[in-house]
């Protein structure tokens, strides 16, 4: 049922693409983008309150469409892999990495975490209707979202929050460089932004 679906996907993806897109289309095949399409918009495989409990820890940039719309526009999937591509850079030049970004959520209702080697740590709520996590901490609050990945999950904000929640780590960290990456995320609209994670 699963490899039907995802012949299913990719045929819609290639017959709504142009033929200058079908490049950028067998490339996002080739990378794995199109397997994923099932799983790049918010809610399509959600997230439960049981799953969300554990390590997790940074494997690379991760985003997801807001709307099941977007991926109806040709090449939706392949511009979800671009923004992906486009962002890992950033990441790379300020060293975020599977050791300092990651996160923890305990049963009790409490997290810790490290963004791009900030500390950030407090309480957090998880509503599995809309995959909305709200992160309490002493200074700062974050809302964010989640979505299952084949191989985990990821952790994803608006454009404008992600960058409200860089620069604040920025100001927190002294370091402008995480800026960058904030000004980057405000490019794309129906699109969250953020970090793939795995266990």
């Amino acid at each position: 049922m699963k490899k039907t679906m995802i012949g299913v996907v990719a045929g819609i993806c290639l017959l709504m693409t142009s033929c200058s897109n079908m490049n950028q289309v067998l490339s996002a095949i080739s990378n794995g983008g199109v397997v994923n399409a099932i799983t790049s918009v918010i809610g399509l495989d959600k997230v439960s309150a049981a799953n969300l409990i554990g390590s997790w820890r940074y494997s690379g940039p991760g985003c997801a469409f807001t709307s099941e719309n977007l991926l109806a526009k040709a090449g939706g999937e392949v511009a979800a892999v671009q923004i992906e591509e486009k962002i890992a850079p950033y990441y790379q030049q300020v060293g975020i990495s599977s050791s300092n970004t990651y996160i923890t959520f305990n049963q009790d209702g409490t997290f810790s975490s490290k963004i791009a080697g900030t500390n950030f740590s407090g309480t957090y709520t998880f509503d599995e209707k809309s995959q909305q996590i709200k992160l309490k901490g002493l200074l700062l609050s974050i809302n964010c979202y989640t979505k299952r990945e084949l191989n985990g999950i990821s952790i994803l904000f608006e454009g404008k929050k992600l960058l409200n929640v860089l620069q604040t780590m920025a100001a927190l960290s002294g370091r402008s460089d995480l800026q960058t990456i904030g000004e980057l995320s405000k490019q794309y609209e129906g699109v969250r932004v953020g970090f793939d994670m795995k266990k």
